[in-house]
Formats: C-alpha cells, structure tokens, sequence
C-alpha cells in the first residue's frame, strides 16, 4: 500500500489534515510531512489551505482521481491474495439502486452474512446512475442497477432478475377498484415520479415517450418512500416497482394498476469493472445474486 497516496487521498476526502489524522491513527504533523512528500516528489502543489478551509488544486483534482484507482487497485491484490490462503474475508463494497437496494437488498445481505460470516458488506444506496460513476471511479466492488445503461468500455453489465412496474393510486382514489387503466384515462392526474438519473425515471420515460404521452402535472421526488407516502396522501400516482409495495399492499393503503395492453418490465442487472479479476468476496455475493429467485407475493391487479 502507498501510504502517501492514501494519506493524500484521506485528507481530499475529510478535507481536513486533522480529521484525515484522527481517520488514519497518526499524528497531524505526519500526515502534513506525507503531503509535502508528494508534493515535494511532483514539483507541484494539491492543496490550498486556509484557516477555514483545505481544497484540492487542479493538480490535486487529477491525483486524487488516479490515486483513488490505485489504491482500490493496492485493495483487490490484497485480497486475492488472501483468498487464495483463506476463506474469503474482508469489505465488499457494494452499489445499488433504491428501489433493489432498499427493498431486496437487505435479504440477500442477511443471507449472504451468515454463510460468509468474515465479509464485511457495505452497502451504498445511490440512483443508477451515480452508482455508476461510484463504479468507474473505482469505488465500487459490484453495482446493481435497474433499467437500462449505456454501454461503457470498462463495465460488464449482467441481468440476473425480472421486475414489474405498476401505477399506484391510493386506496380512495376513483380507480381504485379496478385492475387495468387505459394510460390515457391518466391523462389529469397529477404525476409524482422519481428523479432524473434514477433507474425507474428511465422506464416511465420511455414509456411517456412510447405513447406520446405528456401529463400537465408532473413532479419528481428523490426516492420511492417519499412517492410512496405522497400517493398515500392522496397527493397524486405514480408508477412504482411492485416490490416496492408489498407492505402498503398488506395494510390496504396503496391500489395497484397495470396498463392496459402494456405490461412493464425491465432487468435488475449487476455491473462490475472490466478488472479481469474478481475477489472471492465478489464471487460468492454472484452466486448469492444467481442462485436466489426474487419473488413477490401475489398483488391484488394479478
């Protein structure tokens, strides 16, 4: 391990030379002379300090991204190496999208824990597309994303899990009672759907698009909780995973529809780095994701 880069890369991070010490167990006049080593080493300066503050320069910027790739690099070695001596052990750095992240995520997790008791999972809950950057900046081990991405160079991108999406409306709401709408029929409505960037913004987009659709009133919030409780609320629809409503469902809260004539589906996918290797914690979370069926329970629009 490079401990001037990650030296560097601790205080880019807590953007502070003593948290970064706290952070790494040294003193701060350490972590001081590790920096002016590097800067010493390049001829250039990677932090402008002030009292109030501590930024990375321009040449910092470059170092920090590089230096981030290094040193996950320094990671996989280590542990490669100790999964060839011993049972797989250490972080595993998961990404995932909300609606797999907070609603099917932490059953795999529990699982996989208790087969693999020595891995340390942890687990970061971002849009798709954020976890994607967290990927290339290599701050990832495995994303999970739902819809569809761009293909990209250094990525493999894997479908392993079928999902539905459903409109919702709340349980006083005129179609309540009924199974199937005509899109058209939700033309007034009020829409509340999630964020650009996010997986489930995709896939209502391109249906939007698909039907030359274009609700008057259309508001986007930053997760499927929030939706979830708006639509409650009786402050709109939406359309949402069905897995994502299973507890509403139970409790009677949220009414299900499907689109007439439109099923909609879309692949959960896991991605990971074009490294050409993988640890031994990465692999046995694969199996994990392969070999476990992803069921639902039967929704009343069945």
């Amino acid at each position: 391990m490079d401990y001037h880069l990650l030296t560097f890369v601790t205080v880019a991070e807590k953007q502070n030379f003593t948290r970064a010490a706290e952070a790494l167990h040294i003193t701060q006049s350490a972590v001081t002379l590790s920096v002016k080593a590097l800067e010493k080493k390049y001829d250039v300066k990677f932090f402008d300090r002030t009292n109030k503050y501590v930024r990375l320069t321009s040449a910092g910027e470059i170092l920090y991204q590089h230096a981030k790739k290094i040193l996950t690099e320094y990671e996989q070695v280590e542990r490669l190496m100790e999964d060839t001596a011993d049972a797989a052990s250490g972080p595993l750095t998961i990404g995932s999208s909300y609606t797999f992240g907070e609603y099917l995520l932490p059953k795999y997790i529990a699982d996989f824990i208790q087969e693999n008791p020595l891995i340390d999972p942890k687990i970061s809950i971002r849009n798709s597309s954020r976890v994607i950057s967290q990927l290339l900046r290599g701050e990832l081990h495995i994303g999970i994303i739902d819809g569809t991405i761009e293909y990209h160079p250094n990525l493999s991108i894997t479908p392993f899990a079928k999902d539905e999406m459903v409109v919702i409306v709340d349980k006083d709401h005129a179609f309540a009672k009924m199974d199937e709408v005509d899109l058209e029929d939700l033309y007034e409505e009020t829409w509340i759907i999630r964020e650009e960037g996010s997986g489930t913004r995709q896939i209502i987009d391109q249906l939007f698009t698909k039907f030359a659709f274009s609700p008057p009133v259309l508001r986007s919030f930053g997760s499927t909780q929030i939706i979830k409780e708006s639509i409650e609320a009786g402050l709109g629809i939406s359309i949402v995973s069905k897995f994502a409503i299973q507890k509403e469902l139970r409790m009677g809260t949220i009414h299900p529809l499907r689109i007439k004539n439109n099923l909609i589906t879309h692949d959960f996918s896991y991605v990971l780095p074009k490294t050409g290797f993988l640890p031994r914690s990465v692999e046995l979370f694969l199996k994990k994701l392969q070999g476990k069926k992803i069921i639902a329970k039967q929704m009343i629009c069945n």
